[in-house]
């Protein structure tokens, strides 16, 4: 049944309208206990093919805990963790408008929280968390595509325990995703529905590992797919920790991400940890982005490290971890890439870092990025566009990267040649693995 195409926008005016009467400081409620997060089957979960649809519901798409007259299919689905684990995980699925079963875009949350409470599906079933505040601003962003005719699938990326910027876990969440969500009758698409892949952030953390994994993961979602679009990319991590370090406001995105990544690939970071590195992971062991931006104001790896792990390569399980989740080391795709990059982060607080580091829009490295689109240019892809904004922080960039990343995909969709930087796009750092010290 088609749904009348006025409903697209009540999720936009609900959301303003919302938002705007929510006081500042106000206190989120804890969400609710909700059986449908877990799987409860006879047969065991490594029984099931990556992909399959444990359990399907319909409800109102939920506006910081108001229901709007949007619907939402919600899926539990198998999927696999960090580790390459068999776990259940859940998408959210809002069907087009027109009713056109040919074309999604699968859009990847940046909600960058170790509290599995801040998912998008949570905020979308009602529940309402500090933490979830930024998957509901994101709900603005999805009225673009609904208004456009797609479909729009939303994951769950970071997996059922919040393993935040463990990468190659978001880019399985991503592509099973896609896969449940084209084979549930409740959605109407079908194993011929083509998707465009869309983040930023932490959300281009799915995107990209989405993209790069889809050949080798997922060949039978790979083949529709249309292009990726990411914007305010994370590449390789341990530059990420030296370029952040000491800044006033994005520096408590290390522990963050320590904590994220030591929990997708079991790791015990206590040993290496000072007293006052222990009590910095514990205050954040289930924290937001909002909880910790802020936070620990000029913090640095030595301010939570022993004296004998000043140097952080000194520690094996950081080495090994870092590299397992540098995306210069994956696989290149094999599908269209937009991809743009902030590069003004003295706007947020942030230096520029040493020698082979460089600037960037506050958190995410600039030079990496550059040598990530060459990478790929270099090894087989020529359909890669790359756009720096010289004038623009991490949070500006967003609202430079959204519309062009929407207008992009059209065209992918509409069938255009994808245009290409390559050849044109300036040197960047070495993505190289980190070497034990």
């Amino acid at each position: 049944m088609i749904r009348k195409p006025a409903r697209v926008p009540a999720l936009a005016a609900a959301l303003a309208l919302v938002l705007a009467a929510v006081p500042a400081g106000t206190a989120a409620a804890q969400p609710s206990s909700d059986s449908f997060y877990s799987y409860d089957g006879a047969a065991p979960l490594s029984s099931f093919a990556p992909g399959t649809v444990l359990k399907t519901r319909t409800l109102s798409y939920h506006v910081v805990g108001i229901p709007t007259p949007v619907r939402a299919v919600q899926l539990l689905y198998r999927t696999t963790d960090a580790q390459g684990r068999p776990t259940a995980n859940v998408t959210s699925v809002v069907r087009s408008t027109t009713g056109d079963t040919t074309k999604a875009v699968s859009y990847q949350s940046a909600y960058d929280s170790l509290d599995p409470a801040d998912a998008p599906s949570r905020a979308i079933a009602g529940d309402v968390t500090l933490g979830g505040l930024l998957p509901n601003g994101e709900s603005l962003l999805l009225t673009p595509a609904l208004l456009l005719g797609y479909n729009v699938v939303v994951p769950d990326t970071e997996g059922p325990s919040a393993d935040f910027a463990a990468g190659p876990e978001y880019g399985a969440t991503t592509l099973d995703s896609i896969r449940a969500a084209t084979s549930s009758p409740a959605t109407g698409m079908d194993d011929r529905t083509k998707f465009g892949l869309l983040g930023y952030s932490g959300g281009a953390i799915a995107t990209g590992w989405a993209a790069a994994l889809a050949p080798g993961y997922a060949p039978d979602v790979n083949r529709n797919l249309v292009g990726f679009t990411e914007g305010g990319v994370l590449v390789d991590p341990a530059h990420n920790l030296k370029y952040v370090a000491g800044s006033p406001v994005w520096s408590s995105v290390i522990p963050m991400a320590l904590i994220g990544v030591a929990r997708g690939y079991d790791i015990d970071l206590k040993p290496y940890a000072s007293a006052y590195g222990l009590k910095v992971l514990e205050e954040l062991k289930n924290a937001s982005i909002i909880d910790a931006l802020g936070r620990y104001p000029g913090l640095t790896w030595q301010k939570i490290a022993k004296p004998e792990y000043a140097n952080p390569n000194s520690v094996p399980p950081f080495v090994a971890a870092v590299n397992r989740v540098n995306i210069g080391s994956a696989p290149t795709p094999s599908i269209p890439g937009f991809i743009a990059q902030g590069n003004a982060g003295i706007l947020e607080g942030t230096v520029a870092g040493p020698p082979g580091i460089g600037g960037g829009d506050g958190v995410m490295v600039a030079g990496d990025v550059r040598a990530l689109a060459r990478q790929y240019c270099a090894t087989g892809n020529g359909s890669i566009s790359y756009q720096q904004y010289d004038l623009l922080s991490h949070v500006g960039g967003a609202a430079a990267w959204a519309p062009a990343a929407i207008a992009w995909l059209a065209d992918r969709f509409a069938g255009k040649p994808a245009p290409s930087s390559c050849g044109r796009i300036p040197a960047g750092n070495s993505l190289a693995p980190e070497q034990p010290a």
